[in-house]
């Protein structure tokens, strides 16, 4: 049987996203100008892009028995987004505190995983025939590490394409690395799991070459407005940034990049053109306000890359 489709681990957290000129200070009280509620959490925006740039995607969670976990199930039904995502009554739904700076748009995040940080290792059991028939298999650090580690070490007995998404940074086994076919950190997370401060493409190379000496197949460190790096032993290229349009908000840019690298690399495109394609996807991303609400349609970014190539 063929290996088709993307199953994605992590969490569903509703975001909460408060815009103003900063953040206030401890015991003080700031006027913002905006706020809006919104689907989040790294698996699930994920999730979402990876189903809007066209793969055929499995979600695997754990949801509060509440309003928050319901708008969730409606969202995945809506977005063509298989679900094993029990519903927990002893748990709420995952929550993400995020404020947004007026003047940039850059971003800082609270997560509290609620009901998806009880993920236990039988509930990547439950999932394993989805799991071991799917074509790329991506986590993160939003669920708990001995679970992601798990999944991983299941889906690569199965060779499966393997995706981890260490972020929020934390300290790992070192045993991870080698389940790991892709490692996908931004320069802060490249910088934890290395001690190597990344700062630009050369620094980027050395905190890639550390990583791929723990096991790691191919690293992809995304540089923010650099672009990202793709780094294996076979080969070392600068993958660019898109300019979309006006940059309105980053939140959800990384999971925007991982959610089309992983719908590329499913269809069977190469290392160097799944980042490409997964660039495309988060350039257009930050032009739009919110995370998943944010993530494009395949045929917005086909013609975006088809204008890259003519120009």
């Amino acid at each position: 049987m063929a290996k088709s489709g993307v199953v994605i681990l992590g969490i569903y957290a509703a975001d909460l996203a408060f815009t103003a000129t900063r953040q206030p200070a401890m015991g003080e009280t700031l006027l913002g100008s905006k706020f809006t509620l919104g689907p989040g959490g790294k698996g699930s925006n994920q999730s979402v892009a990876a189903a809007r740039a066209g793969a055929k995607v499995t979600f695997i969670s754990r949801l509060g028995k509440d309003a928050f976990g319901d708008n969730a199930l409606a969202m995945y039904k809506t977005e063509g987004i298989a679900t094993r995502a029990p519903q927990d009554v002893d748990a709420s739904t995952g929550a993400a505190y995020i404020f947004l700076e007026e003047a940039t748009g850059n971003n800082a995040i609270i997560v509290v995983p609620g009901a998806a940080g009880k993920i236990t290792v039988a509930d990547v059991d439950a999932a394993k025939d989805v799991i071991t028939t799917s074509a790329v298999f991506m986590t993160q650090l939003e669920t708990p590490i001995a679970v992601a580690l798990h999944a991983l070490k299941m889906a690569k007995a199965a060779d499966v394409i393997t995706i981890f998404n260490p972020a929020p940074a934390a300290a790992l086994p070192d045993e991870i690395y080698k389940f790991c076919d892709y490692a996908t950190p931004n320069e802060s997370e490249a910088s934890m799991l290395t001690g190597i401060p990344v700062t630009d493409l050369a620094s980027a190379r050395i905190a890639a070459d550390l990583l791929l000496a723990k096991g790691v197949g191919c690293v992809v460190i995304t540089l923010g407005g650099q672009g990202s790096l793709l780094h294996s032993k076979s080969q070392s290229i600068h993958i660019p940034i898109f300019n979309a349009g006006k940059v309105v908000d980053t939140t959800g840019a990384g999971d925007a990049f991982n959610g089309g690298l992983a719908a590329a690399l499913a269809r069977g495109e190469k290392p160097e053109t799944a980042a490409l394609f997964g660039s495309a996807v988060a350039g257009i991303s930050v032009t739009r306000p919110g995370t998943a609400p944010s993530m494009p349609q395949l045929a917005e970014v086909e013609a975006l890359l088809k204008t890259r190539a003519k120009s």
